[in-house]
């Protein structure tokens, strides 16, 4: 039976046969590569959270992407929460979900800073 003749395996019972009859070097490095893939999925999705958060900002106070990016890196500091966590919060917030109030506070407090600082 050539390659293309082969019935293709997938999902969790095809794994547990690979992993079977794979040496312990491949299945180390199926794993690293699966663990790979989900964290570039993660960032991706991150990625496009910070984006939409970029707009918002950029709506809010006319300012460039760059300055919008500052904010967000500002409020991610100063409130010690993870930039996309802030990111997410301010798209959740535009989506009608409450935003947390200690990250509003941190929110007015950078676009003030960044209004006297220009």
């Amino acid at each position: 039976m050539n390659h293309r003749s082969q019935a293709h395996c997938h999902g969790p019972s095809c794994a547990r046969l690979q992993s079977d009859i794979a040496s312990p070097a491949q299945t180390g490095e199926a794993e690293r590569l699966r663990q790979e893939n989900a964290q570039l999925h993660r960032a991706l999705d991150s990625r496009a959270v910070i984006d939409q958060a970029r707009g918002m900002i950029m709506a809010l106070a006319p300012c460039s992407s760059g300055a919008a990016w500052h904010v967000l890196v500002d409020v991610s500091q100063h409130a010690n929460v993870k930039l996309r966590d802030v990111a997410h919060a301010m798209v959740s917030a535009g989506a009608g979900q409450p935003m947390p109030p200690e990250l509003q506070d941190h929110l007015r407090r950078a676009f003030l800073r960044r209004r006297s600082a220009r």
